[in-house]
């Protein structure tokens, strides 16, 4: 890879990793956030819930502006916002204050994910050159997360809870000054017609109100006339989106790009395989500290295997898919993240890290470093180069919300079992929570792997859009 391209795939995925680092980092800080700016125990998941809500709300509106209003212009909106509200979560002296901070980083992040994929797709050369590129990216975006429970760790532990924002600030800058060098403008070719506020603001209404149900169903229960009310909502504003889309002569989201199939099956199968990732550290992080009694720093360290092997093996799938097809790859990718979530299923109380939970891990690590590399170029292979922004707003967009209603779900799974447990020990009703969790979270991905085998095209390489035309 030459040494603009180089240059221009650190930038967006150094902003990358500010994203999904963001994702965990602030979960290992809670509980010291909770205390110096006097959270109450039903607020304190508004420091995530903020987040993950606009981010996942606004994908789509970001993915499809880049695509209009110049992909590095979008990246660079995103890395200012997302690097300002960080500077302001730091200050934060309120609980107010923080939320409505996370919120704006989440809209930030919003802009930056699929402006950053696209830029990829759109400025490397089709072959070697986009799969190296693509596998960076796609390592980033699974290991990230494991990387951001060390360093929320080791900051909490020996700076502060605020220096889990300020890390991000010369991160921030540095991109957006980086991007102004290395980054070249690119827009869609076709840019006719107005822009779709309609179908945008239906859209962003109809993902927020489905995430922010979910992540309140455990607080207000899923049967409750508040979940139910949002759920009803949230489909009759998209079925609205729909009905919109398909009357414009230039919406917001063509709705032909959801018949490209290889986008439209690596859509569904991220939107299964994330909520599982979610759940292992979200269900394991509370395993190693609330039932084996390490702090969140040793939590944290214990992580760094995941983000170590899926490094190694999104590297290793690279050279792969120069040989077998990413069908196969991703096939055999998601059976061991599967086999991975049914080992962690076998969690015992006195089990040891090394012979009960880090088997488990580092399953799942490497099933996800050899299937997001293919996942990805899958995702963003099939359409032109002026949906490139759209494509990848879709495909973040599933992660997000997969992520989002995976987690809830599975961690209502966990909370009913283990309040419904039998035994007295609060520790083994605990851990058969967990597993419980995890058995379900092998069933999903074995859903995903079904859903790559039927309906995935059997193919080498992914249809692509051709060489890089920057614009």
């Amino acid at each position: 890879m030459a040494g603009s391209k180089t240059a221009l795939v650190v930038t967006v995925c150094l902003a990358q990793f500010m994203v999904v680092l963001d994702a965990t980092v602030t979960n290992v800080a809670l509980p010291t956030i909770a205390r110096h700016l006097h959270f109450t125990s039903g607020d304190l998941q508004w420091v995530v819930t903020a987040y993950t809500l606009a981010f996942g709300g606004f994908l789509l509106l970001g993915g499809r502006s880049a695509d209009l209003f110049g992909r590095r212009r979008l990246f660079t909106l995103g890395a200012a916002i997302f690097t300002v509200a960080s500077l302001s979560n730091a200050l934060a002296q309120s609980p107010t204050a923080l939320i409505v901070s996370r919120a704006a980083q989440g809209i930030g992040a919003a802009l930056i994910s699929p402006a950053a994929l696209s830029i990829i797709t759109t400025s490397t050369a089709q072959g070697q050159e986009r799969r190296r590129a693509l596998g960076i990216f796609a390592a980033i975006s699974a290991g990230g997360g494991g990387i951001g429970l060390v360093l929320g760790g080791v900051l909490v532990t020996y700076l502060s809870w605020r220096w889990v924002f300020f890390i991000n600030l010369p991160v921030g800058v540095g991109a957006i000054l980086l991007a102004r060098s290395y980054v070249p403008e690119s827009h869609a070719r076709h840019r006719a017609g107005s822009f779709d506020l309609a179908g945008a603001m239906l859209i962003t209404a109809s993902l927020a109100l489905l995430i922010y149900a979910v992540t309140e169903a455990n607080r207000y229960g899923w049967l409750s006339a508040r979940t139910v009310g949002f759920g009803i909502t949230s489909l009759v504003l998209f079925a609205a989106f729909l009905a919109t889309e398909a009357r414009l002569a230039a919406p917001l989201v063509p709705l032909s790009i959801l018949r490209i199939r290889s986008l439209s099956v690596a859509a569904v199968a991220t939107f299964l395989i994330v909520g599982g990732l979610y759940a292992t550290f979200y269900l394991g992080s509370l395993y190693l500290q609330g039932v084996k009694g390490h702090s969140p720093l040793q939590a944290g360290l214990m992580f760094l295997p995941q983000s170590v092997c899926v490094a190694a093996f999104s590297a290793l799938s690279q050279r792969l898919m120069k040989r077998v097809t990413p069908k196969l790859l991703l096939t055999v990718g998601l059976l061991l993240d599967a086999a991975g979530l049914a080992y962690l299923s076998q969690l015992r109380v006195g089990d040891s890290y090394t012979h009960g939970f880090l088997p488990g891990l580092v399953c799942i690590a490497v099933g996800l470093g050899l299937s997001f590399v293919p996942l990805t170029l899958t995702a963003t292979s099939g359409e032109q180069e002026e949906d490139q922004g759209l494509a990848s707003g879709v495909f973040n967009t599933s992660q997000q919300v997969g992520g989002a209603v995976g987690l809830a779900v599975l961690a209502a799974i966990a909370s009913a079992v283990t309040a419904n447990a039998s035994t007295g020990d609060r520790a083994a009703a605990l851990v058969s929570g967990y597993t419980t969790a995890f058995t379900v979270a092998a069933g999903i991905t074995l859903t995903a792997v079904i859903v790559v085998i039927v309906f995935l095209p059997l193919h080498r390489a992914p249809a692509s859009t051709g060489a890089a035309d920057p614009g």
